[in-house]
């Protein structure tokens, strides 16, 4: 059974709300390891990987110290994640989806071959500075692993996934500028209208075929607000109709303990926003189903293996 190390990237800088950077530093006190290496996963905290903190009566940062102070934070992240990848595997758990450019830049570093990534959110974050209406850096993070974006964050993870090996998974929020980008590049989409049609089992296995064709692994980016916010609530976006706690878990169950499985990355939680701690055992379980022995998973309502490619 593989080392899992657990790294937590407190990142809030790049979202538009800051308590994000809150939510590593919960799950750790909420005492996931222990919760992790109860279910039989060899679960250990490797870091607390740090943002630069300000007073809250400090003045605002302008748009470029925000940059500045997101790709700080990911250059950090990414030799954190190359440097536990060689030995274990990362569970990355954030912070704002901006910390995507440091975990999977991190990953590129150690690993041998191409990796493939199944991103589920409910949003696409492939927006460049020309296209974002907010300018915040975690709606940028997919571009930026595709090629596209400001300088500073390419350098850390610019280019490192091919659009071919990248499946989006519940998107249901986002604008025409990022869309077009990916159609150009032909990413393969699921929108929720489809993960309702056909199910999730059935998308999940679809996305984990594009992930694996012609890579040496792959690794899964779960952004929380990609999930109902009924059973997410400890979220700072919540758009409605999302994915469902049991389908996701159900859907997961084939990946479980997969061998070609090289990183896992869990985002956007806020602690203070969360409702008798839901969020955070939605965390476990997820964490749980991946990679824990059959006999230690969540169970769920409806665990349907299918096929993968």
């Amino acid at each position: 059974m593989r080392r899992v190390s657990l790294i937590g990237a407190a990142s809030g800088w790049g979202a538009g709300i800051r308590e994000t950077e809150d939510g590593p530093l919960f799950l750790r006190e909420f005492g996931l390891a222990e919760q992790l290496r109860a279910a039989g996963i060899d679960a250990r905290w490797a870091a607390m990987v740090e943002p630069e903190r300000r007073w809250a009566a400090a003045p605002a940062p302008t748009r470029g110290e925000v940059d500045r102070l997101v790709a700080a934070h990911n250059a950090a992240l990414a030799r954190e994640v190359a440097s536990v990848a060689r030995r274990s595997l990362p569970v990355v758990l954030g912070g704002d989806h901006s910390i995507a450019v440091g975990t999977w830049g991190g990953l590129a570093r150690s690993f041998r071959g191409r990796f493939g990534l199944i991103w589920f959110d409910a949003h696409l974050d492939a927006h460049t500075a020309a296209t974002s209406p907010s300018q915040n850096p975690h709606g940028m993070s997919a571009a930026v692993l595709l090629g596209h974006g400001a300088p500073e964050f390419l350098a850390i993870g610019g280019g490192v996934l091919r659009p071919e090996n990248l499946c989006y998974v519940g998107a249901r929020s986002y604008e025409d500028g990022e869309l077009a980008l990916l159609q150009r590049l032909g990413v393969r989409i699921v929108f929720m209208d489809e993960v309702h049609r056909r199910g999730l089992a059935a998308v999940a296995a679809e996305a984990l075929a594009i992930a694996t064709a012609g890579t040496s692994g792959f690794g899964l980016t779960i952004d929380l607000d990609g999930f109902d916010p009924e059973d997410a609530p400890g979220i700072g976006l919540k758009i409605p109709d999302g994915l469902r706690r049991e389908a996701m878990l159900g859907a997961l169950a084939p990946l479980a303990c997969h061998p070609r499985l090289a990183a896992i990355e869990i985002v956007e939680y806020v602690p203070q926003l969360d409702e008798g701690k839901k969020t955070a055992e939605l965390v476990r379980d997820l964490l749980t189903t991946l990679l824990a022995p059959a006999a230690s998973r969540p169970a769920t309502r409806a665990r349907t293996l299918v096929p993968v490619a």
